[in-house]
């Protein structure tokens, strides 16, 4: 649960003044937080709660939460993905993580935005995504491949190769344009 205050603390942050009325307009109308705090609690009634009746009737109680958040705000993030903290959700919609992806620590990603399997026969896989990654809306990032730290995906990427740490990624198929990364997208303070 460490990590959802660092996810929390993200979305507080692009508040200009933080005040007791915008944390809880934020709370009350931001979907992103809703999945976010389904997604931290559910992982840690899987990994971390250690009474097992409890455990139990907790998974299923955060199994039929998750899904009903993630019908209601077009966000699909599974508990079995394997997200850093700092994670933000910018927008309501149409997001599907892949349950075998790995996204690292403060991480954005956009509305329209897919991570999932791609690839075939030995290349089969889902992609390994680092720290200080800004995902645009629509981009899209399939298959067996790597993600570097600092990286900025333009809006409607197809991304299916590789990608080194500080890149920008634009089009389709993505291509690398330069080397400014992510540190303009990436709100921390």
């Amino acid at each position: 649960m460490k990590k959802l205050s660092h996810d929390i603390k993200r979305y507080f942050v692009l508040l200009e003044q933080p005040n007791t009325f915008s944390k809880v307009y934020l709370f009350a109308f931001c979907p992103g937080i809703w999945v976010t705090i389904s997604y931290r609690f559910g992982r840690w009634v899987r990994n971390d709660c250690k009474v097992p009746l409890i455990k139990q009737l907790l998974k299923i109680i955060t199994l039929f939460f998750h899904w009903g958040i993630c019908l209601l705000t077009g966000i699909e993030l599974p508990f079995q993905s394997q997200i850093g903290r700092g994670f933000h959700v910018s927008h309501f919609g149409g997001i599907i993580i892949s349950p075998k992806a790995v996204i690292g620590e403060y991480c954005n990603i956009g509305p329209g935005v897919v991570v999932g399997q791609g690839g075939r026969r030995k290349d089969k896989g889902v992609p390994v995504i680092g720290n200080y990654v800004y995902m645009g809306s629509g981009a899209k990032i399939f298959g067996k491949i790597t993600i570097g730290n600092n990286v900025a995906i333009g809006a409607n990427a197809v991304v299916i190769k590789d990608v080194p740490d500080n890149a920008t990624v634009t089009g389709i198929p993505g291509k690398v344009i330069n080397f400014n990364g992510s540190s303009d997208f990436i709100t921390l303070e």
